[in-house]
């Protein structure tokens, strides 16, 4: 699908991984919505860039309604790219006995699954109102999971649960979709210099690289972006989740 003059939204653009999927839809000649609760970044990045900033929560309908209506009153929105999402470390039951804490685990589900489902249904309900382009096609969905789906580590029970079931969705749903002329992929990227791991000591930094077996360093946003803009691109790319990890199988911790 050719991105250029059409209209994208981007969840979580204003940093990290989204912000970098963001810069590269705008290089790529994209007409670009960021969608990102964090107000003072997200307007800072409109302004730098020349995008709209819609402030979204993902898990709130009324929100990201506003932020799908907003993006097509540029023009015809095509991609939707969900980038939002939060962590959380917490053993099952900790050295003390007690056990993980039930309302972290649902801010966490609520977040990276709701959101992300949130964001894709509300999307994709605007997509198939498109007229479908010459490969009969009327548009993309890019969602977020992570390496913890399938490699989940000691304390990631609630981040790796809500990870998993963004990969699970994204076969069903591209087979639901599909009649419409939607794709639906997820990329699942491994330790990436995020915003989160810059702020890590060198020593952190450097145990994360040695365990990654080629290239052995962190992965690049615009490496992430680039995976993202790739799946818009291929039309043969439909119910994927697809690793971006150099190689990388998660350890215990």
């Amino acid at each position: 699908m050719d991105i250029r003059g059409a209209v994208a939204l981007v969840s979580g653009g204003a940093s990290g991984l989204g912000e970098a999927t963001a810069r590269a839809l705008v290089a790529a000649g994209a007409k670009v919505v960021v969608a990102d609760l964090n107000e003072q970044l997200g307007q800072a990045l409109a302004s730098q860039l020349g995008v709209q900033f819609v402030k979204t929560d993902v898990t709130d309908a009324d929100q990201v309604q506003a932020a799908i209506d907003a993006a097509s009153q540029l023009g015809t929105l095509r991609a939707v790219l969900s980038c939002a999402g939060i962590g959380a470390v917490m053993r099952t039951v900790d050295r003390s006995g007690k056990p993980h804490d039930l309302a972290l685990f649902q801010r966490v589900i609520s977040v990276n699954l709701f959101g992300t489902f949130n964001m894709l249904r509300l999307g994709a309900a605007r997509l198939a109102q498109n007229q479908p382009d010459a490969g009969q096609q009327r548009g993309v969905i890019v969602n977020t999971a992570s390496i913890a789906a399938f490699d989940g580590q000691v304390g990631q029970a609630a981040y790796a649960a809500s990870k998993g079931a963004v990969v699970a969705m994204t076969l069903p749903v591209a087979r639901d979709l599909g009649k419409l002329g939607i794709r639906v992929c997820t990329l699942c990227p491994g330790t990436m210099d995020t915003p989160l791991l810059t702020a890590l000591p060198e020593p952190a930094r450097n145990t994360l690289t040695e365990s990654i077996p080629f290239p052995s360093r962190l992965g690049l946003p615009s490496e992430f972006a680039k995976l993202a803009l790739h799946v818009v691109d291929n039309d043969y790319l439909n119910g994927e989740s697809i690793r971006l990890d150099g190689a990388l199988r998660m350890p215990l911790r």
